[in-house]
């Protein structure tokens, strides 16, 4: 492996073809797209990428722009632990999560791209080689869809070999969640995996109700009950709802989810490649879960992140959501049976639309 030569940047705005909608963020009707290509002495290149909800790309920008050059150019490439730790102290003191940690991943996930294209192998082959079929459910982003709506568009995710769904709950009133999720399940069948997320909504004793009013259900797990920053509270929502819990999109490194491990305070670990400290950081979480007994899923990203599963034996599903990503990706993710399929090709196996992304305005 050669020196780095060159940290490019990208940064763009994407938008839905769809207006979506959760609990707490709102109406998003597009999403803020960071790239970044680290390109080696030999020419070969890597890519990474990192988003945000319509906010805080420009801060994510600006720290691949103006420092990852300067700590990364003529390091070797292939070092990647201790290029990791060298971005995480150079970039702590002025901010140890949010757009640094943000750019941190993005620029990891080059570095293991570069790596595993240079090997010529599949990332997820490169990090273990587990199982390359990975259990997957669409992720609906549904909050305000009409019932008719929820329901049609559960039954396109059927059609495209979906067999686990995800739907939103936070609305108003919790006889309306109930009500939708009932509906859900009527819809779906007894047995079919469903899961729920509530954004952050609720305060802990209301997230307990909800939990515990959601029961008859039978979900796989409530999502994200109440902000991150209360790993107590997730530990007494999942104490007293009687409902597993998934956390763990808006934590930012391995630390944060070893304290909601410890403290049981999650039953579904689930770290986000884009924003925990990219493959380096992913991996450190899963295996972390792994001592903890715990099952490992996922946010976001999913064409990256299905080599990341691919290569733990603790994997539980793939959320599934491109936020209208697919339509700049050469070859999107395949999916079969219920079953993302992790790609042959060396690396990651995301290659952009250059000229297409260069259209559009970060």
């Amino acid at each position: 492996m050669s020196a780095i030569e060159n940290v490019e940047a990208g940064f763009y705005l994407i938008p839905l073809p769809q207006v979506l909608s959760d609990s707490m963020h709102g109406e998003i009707p597009a999403f803020q797209l960071n790239t970044v290509v680290v390109t080696d002495k030999d020419g070969a290149s890597g890519v990474g990428y990192t988003y945000t909800v319509g906010r805080n790309g420009a801060a994510v920008d600006a720290i691949l722009r103006r420092e990852m050059g300067e700590m990364l150019v003529g390091q070797e490439a292939d070092r990647i632990e201790y290029l990791w730790q060298k971005m995480w102290w150079g970039l702590h003191y002025g901010g140890r999560g949010g757009p640094s940690m943000l750019a941190i991943s993005a620029v990891d996930m080059a570095l293991w791209d570069l790596k595993a294209k240079k090997l010529a192998l599949p990332l997820w082959n490169l990090l273990g080689g587990y199982d390359d079929e990975v259990p997957c459910y669409a992720g609906g982003v549904d909050l305000d869809f009409s019932l008719e709506a929820l329901l049609a568009q559960t039954d396109r995710n059927l059609e495209k070999g979906f067999r686990a769904i995800k739907m939103k709950v936070g609305r108003a009133r919790l006889s309306e969640d109930v009500e939708r999720v009932k509906a859900m399940r009527a819809h779906l069948g007894a047995d079919f995996p469903l899961m729920a997320d509530a954004n952050m909504k609720w305060s802990v004793d209301e997230a307990i109700r909800a939990a515990r009013a959601l029961q008859p259900a039978e979900l796989v797990w409530l999502e994200e009950p109440t902000i991150p920053d209360d790993p107590a509270g997730h530990a007494r929502i999942v104490r007293e709802g009687g409902v597993p819990i998934a956390a763990g999109e808006n934590l930012r490194t391995p630390w944060e989810f070893k304290l909601y491990m410890a403290e049981g305070a999650v039953t579904f670990p689930e770290p986000d490649v884009t924003n925990c400290g990219g493959v380096t950081g992913f991996m450190k979480i899963a295996r972390l879960a792994e001592a903890f007994n715990l099952p490992v899923t996922s946010h976001g990203a999913h064409d990256v992140t299905v080599h990341l599963l691919a290569a733990c034996p603790n994997r539980s599903y793939l959320e599934v959501h491109s936020f209208g990503l697919d339509r700049y990706i050469a070859e999107p993710l395949v999916i079969r049976d219920g079953n993302a399929l992790a790609p042959n090709r060396p690396g990651h196996g995301v290659e952009f639309d250059w000229g297409a992304l260069s259209k559009l305005n970060g």
